[in-house]
């Protein structure tokens, strides 16, 4: 079931001004974004022959990501076209600096507020159908086992044939009908999962609300967002670059990586204690990435023992090289391995420095003084950016949930804990038909199942608690 209200009950206005997001770039910024050029235009393979397609949300236009991808006899040849963003920003300019202040696209469920200003992100340099794009073109054979082979890194000029979405992959997919430039998609995506639940990756398959707005009426929607198995494949894809230019960046001992430390033997037995709680066999030897993957989905042990699994991953953070000190690890282990940010750089911040470190390790050249004058700074910025984003998510779907509420307080509903009561902080449970995660009073515990009552709905404080019956 999905509740609605009227469009005007919801102001999403109001955080962004308590946050301090908004799309004024200053003059000089928004000029330099709008007279863009490709510093690095004579110096680009010509590879608009070989017909790239993206895969994005359908309303998305800033579009980061390219791809084609074919089998051969050794295993699969991923090109992975990246919008060229480092080309297209004067280093140190005025619009340099105003997306370093910002360090992310900011998303609210009525719309985005960019990294760089729209003429660039969702024109210039966004890999729009039909044009030709500046990019960072990698190219990585993966054997039939799933390996990497070989990578290679470079700048091209590419054009995208295809704006497709995850729906009508997915429909796609399963009609045997896919576009010849992913036609292997699914089964490379399907073995690349696999090979990541072999080195110990961990997928924490949880429920993701989403606020949507219907396009006819104008009233809010407060949902599950929708999984389509492209989103997974496709993710597959960034994954591979991601962990390529980590290894690239950690080998070279410079560079910028997204960091994750291996969980502690308490975590990790804590986890173990909680599925022998909820009566689930986890065999000794199973990582646990293999083992979270093996539970069936939809069922309220499965939503409990994901969210207790996030325990594993703990302390995510990044790590500029060279470090100042020995780092505690230079490893994802959500993951299993080095991996950096390097597929989205119109939407964020440090993929465009990340990039260009990759592309000059490869090509056996000094690195820009630009790049490495501010490897140091961008840890702190992005995490500041990225608690920012969280915040503003959490905001947005806090006061859809109070609002979508208001007037059932009193009313009881059937729910699941996720997470049990800690310390000062009350138990978590999540209400299916209305698509809520919210606290609950009482000494409640994980995967129990119980009807609960709304005690209170307050838009203005953004707030919603239940209580059992």
């Amino acid at each position: 079931m999905q509740r609605r209200v009227s469009a005007p009950d919801i102001d999403f206005d109001a955080i962004r001004a308590e946050l301090g997001i908004g799309e004024d770039y200053g003059s000089q910024a928004q000029n330099e974004a709008e007279h863009i050029v490709d510093a690095f235009a004579d110096a680009r393979e010509d590879h608009t022959t070989l017909p790239f397609v993206t895969i994005d949300p359908p309303d998305s236009m800033d579009l980061d990501q390219a791809v084609h991808l074919a089998a051969d006899a050794d295993g699969y040849v991923v090109n992975y076209a990246i919008a060229d963003v480092a080309a297209l920003v004067v280093p140190e300019g005025a619009l340099d600096q105003e997306s370093r202040r910002r360090g992310t696209t900011f998303y609210f469920p009525d719309g985005s507020v960019p990294l760089h200003p729209r003429a660039l992100s969702e024109g210039a340099g966004s890999l729009l159908p039909e044009q030709v794009r500046p990019a960072v073109l990698w190219t990585i054979h993966v054997g039939r086992d799933g390996a990497v082979r070989d990578v290679a890194v470079r700048r091209a000029r590419v054009r995208s044939v295809a704006k497709l979405n995850y729906a009508g992959v997915s429909a796609d997919a399963a009609a045997h009908r896919l576009h010849p430039s992913i036609a292997v998609l699914p089964e490379f995506g399907e073995l690349r999962r696999r090979f990541g639940q072999e080195r110990g990756a961990i997928d924490l398959d949880l429920p993701e609300q989403e606020v949507v707005r219907d396009t006819t009426s104008g009233a809010w929607t407060l949902r599950l967002a929708p999984r389509f198995d492209s989103d997974l494949w496709n993710a597959q894809l960034s994954l591979l670059t991601g962990m390529c230019a980590g290894t690239i960046m950690r080998d070279a001992g410079v560079g910028l990586l997204r960091t994750v430390p291996p969980a502690g033997d308490d975590s990790v037995a804590k986890v173990r204690a909680l599925a022998a709680a909820l009566r689930l066999d986890w065999p000794s030897d199973q990582t646990a990435g293999r083992f979270l993957a093996s539970l069936p989905s939809q069922r309220a042990t499965t939503l409990a023992m994901m969210a207790g699994a996030s325990g594993l991953l703990r302390g995510s953070d990044y790590l500029a090289l060279p470090a100042d000190s020995t780092p505690t690890t230079t490893e994802h282990a959500g993951v299993g391995g080095a991996y950096a940010h390097v597929t989205a750089p119109l939407r964020r911040l440090g993929d465009r420095f990340a990039t260009e470190v990759c592309l000059s390790v490869t090509a056996g050249v000094e690195i820009p003084d630009w790049v490495r004058t501010a490897l140091p700074t961008l840890p702190k910025l992005l995490r500041s950016a990225d608690a920012l984003g969280s915040k503003a998510d959490r905001l947005s779907v806090d006061l859809a949930e109070a609002v979508v509420l208001a007037d059932e307080v009193g009313n009881e509903f059937d729910a699941v804990v996720t997470q049990a009561p800690k310390e000062q902080r009350p138990a978590q449970i999540y209400l299916a038909d209305r698509a809520v995660i919210a606290s609950c009073t009482g000494d409640l515990i994980p995967a129990q199942q119980l009807r609960v009552r709304l005690v209170l709905a307050d838009p203005t404080a953004r707030k919603v608690e239940f209580e059992p019956v």
